[in-house]
């Protein structure tokens, strides 16, 4: 049978007439229905500042709690991270389930998280949000079960110390966990430094088109089914980085990463949780950030998209703007204009013209050479023809000779065999 949708009502606090405030409803209202959640109301209050006790006003909580009852919702959704007092004090008011933005951005991460790191890291986060709310979620803790022994234990304080203690070493666990596979990769990192093969990595909203993007090269390059992504159009349909080497026709390389999507306000929690895995994006040589350009909100989508690259520390990096859905807005495509093009993933127009921006950037340092390359050496021979662009291949009486394009640090380490 299929599992009743859950009614919930959306509550935004408008403080000093924010001009992105109508875009993080509409946002609130997708989340929820990521989650399976029909949202039959909103309710805003405009503030110049917000309650500490309530966030919103004691009267607006009231009516509030009315206006739940009678439209008979089982949850109430905050647009905004609610501290552990806000919670209670709400709680208490309104009689229904109380929740905010981080805690629903929280529950799809835990749905779509699929590898062992991406669930170590929402459960990380999601624990790390709880435990200064223990007191206003205890009875949702409650419903989610004790963990063993916790049963006859007594209640109120003691009830909450043990739950707390049980938390916080679940997350020395979970930590110790993701630092292990951590270590495996930077050992992953460390091999592809050493192969100097560039790396590309795709950034920007989620649910913009990075997963189609990335389909789309690995369908043209690599032709192996098994190395597609996951492709659907919903929030955080990906929440783990994939790697893929995309191999040119004229034998230059790059690798292509696909990370999890920004939205606005990503809640802390999840930032720290999934950083090791994000922070992978400094090391790219070129970001392409793939922006929704039907999306009515996407210049916003850009600026939250640059803030968290900030945060990352990955604001240095040369990016490509890549308008995704553009079909949607203008006849002609593809439109380039310096580092921004306007084309259609669906519609594979444009594609050619981005790849073409891709090798244009990442090797336009590359340096031309002839190399003799000693029989003797045949590793350093095997390392050139699969890492750099060879021309032409001739076999020598003192080695073989080859005409390549490589990188500048490819030509510094093995200079001597310039001739």
């Amino acid at each position: 049978m299929e599992q009743k949708k859950q009614k919930a009502l959306l509550v935004g606090a408008n403080v000093n007439f924010e001009k992105n405030f109508q875009q993080l409803m509409d946002e609130l209202e997708n989340l929820a229905n990521a989650c399976n959640i029909e949202v039959v109301g909103r309710e805003v209050q405009n503030l110049f500042e917000i309650n500490k006790p309530l966030y919103i006003g004691k009267g607006k909580a009231e009516e509030i709690s009315k206006i739940a009852d009678t439209l008979g919702v089982d949850l109430v959704i905050f647009n905004n991270e609610l501290s552990p007092t806000q919670l209670r004090n709400l709680q208490d008011i309104i009689n229904c389930t109380v929740l905010d933005r981080t805690s629903l951005i929280l529950e799809i991460f835990s749905t779509r998280a699929r590898t062992k790191e991406a669930k170590l890291q929402v459960e990380v986060a999601r624990l790390e949000y709880m435990l200064p709310r223990l007191v206003g979620m205890r009875a949702n803790l409650g419903r989610q079960g004790g963990g063993a022994g916790l049963s006859n234990k007594g209640s109120g304080e003691k009830k909450l110390e043990l739950d707390r203690r049980r938390i916080e070493s679940k997350l020395s666990e979970l930590k110790k966990e993701l630092e292990e596979l951590s270590k495996d990769r930077e050992i992953k990192k460390k091999k592809r430094e050493e192969s100097d093969i560039p790396l590309v990595s795709l950034v920007g909203y989620t649910n913009a088109g990075k997963s189609s993007l990335m389909n789309y090269m690995i369908d043209k390059f690599v032709k192996d089914e098994d190395k597609r992504v996951i492709e659907k159009d919903m929030l955080f349909a990906t929440l783990e980085t994939s790697v893929r080497k995309i191999e040119l026709d004229d034998n230059r390389k790059f690798l292509l990463s696909d990370t999890v999507g920004f939205i606005s306000e990503l809640p802390h929690d999840l930032i720290k949780a999934f950083r090791s895995t994000l922070e992978e994006i400094k090391n790219a040589d070129l970001l392409l950030e793939v922006i929704d350009y039907s999306d009515p909100n996407f210049y916003e989508h850009i600026q939250n998209t640059k803030d968290t690259l900030e945060k990352l520390g990955a604001s240095n990096i040369p990016i490509i703007y890549v308008y995704n859905k553009s079909e949607l807005m203008l006849d002609k495509l593809p439109l380039i204009d310096q580092d921004e093009i306007y084309l259609s993933i669906k519609e594979k127009r444009g594609m050619n013209e981005l790849i073409n921006m891709i090798i244009e950037r990442l090797f336009k340092n590359y340096k031309r050479c002839k190399m003799l390359i000693p029989f003797s050496e045949g590793s350093i021979l095997s390392y050139l023809m699969d890492n750099s662009n060879v021309l032409s291949t001739e076999y020598t009486e003192k080695g073989t000779l080859i005409d390549i394009e490589c990188r500048e640090s490819q030509y510094n380490k093995y200079k001597e065999y310039i001739v």
